[in-house]
């Protein structure tokens, strides 16, 4: 895998089932604005469901920062009606869910799993310039925490707001920042 961080997202067009349509989506629409682009295994699955269910319970928050939030598996958007109108916590979800059935986006990202036709669990966090800012990919056994990615999202935007400040471990909003120098080295 090589390194996305800070790469422009790659060129493609997708169609997604998005607030009962399908509607279409390419490269283009991830920029001016904050994004995340999250991609699942399959749907009709075990972990995918709750994670896509507490990404849509934390949507407003996601929301108000200015985020849209794109869920990706190699599913059709046809599959993705069809789970949105049997699931109840499928149901739930307002953001965008994007068919890769070509798995060029998984492969854009570098998160496929070519022995499978299935991506592996990625996030990736991409300003409205549409640089990717975070990339982080699971074992497709490991499930993924909202608020722990909205912590990162805020981080993100904080960085990108105030250029020459890093955000530590466990930074929250409105907690300090550091400004690396020459001053704090092996004072940390």
């Amino acid at each position: 895998m090589t390194n996305l961080i800070n790469t422009k997202v790659q060129p493609f067009t997708a169609t997604a089932y998005h607030e009962g349509k399908f509607v279409p989506v390419t490269e283009a629409t991830l920029t001016g604005k904050w994004s995340v682009v999250f991609f699942y295994p399959a749907d009709f699955t075990f972990v995918c469901p709750t994670e896509l269910g507490d990404l849509a319970d934390n949507y407003a928050e996601f929301q108000k920062m200015g985020v849209e939030i794109y869920g990706v598996s190699t599913d059709t958007h046809f599959t993705h009606k069809a789970w949105h109108d049997t699931s109840d916590t499928i149901k739930k979800v307002q953001y965008p869910l994007i068919g890769d059935p070509t798995g060029r986006i998984s492969r854009n990202f570098q998160v496929m799993i070519e022995e499978d036709g299935m991506a592996n669990r990625g996030t990736f966090v991409i300003n409205p310039e549409g640089e990717i800012k975070l990339c982080e990919v699971h074992d497709n056994g490991i499930g993924r925490d909202a608020g722990e990615l909205l912590r990162k999202v805020k981080a993100a935007q904080y960085i990108a707001a105030h250029p020459g400040e890093v955000c530590p471990a466990k930074w929250k909003e409105g907690a300090a920042t550091l400004k690396p120098s020459l001053d704090l080295v092996g004072k940390i």
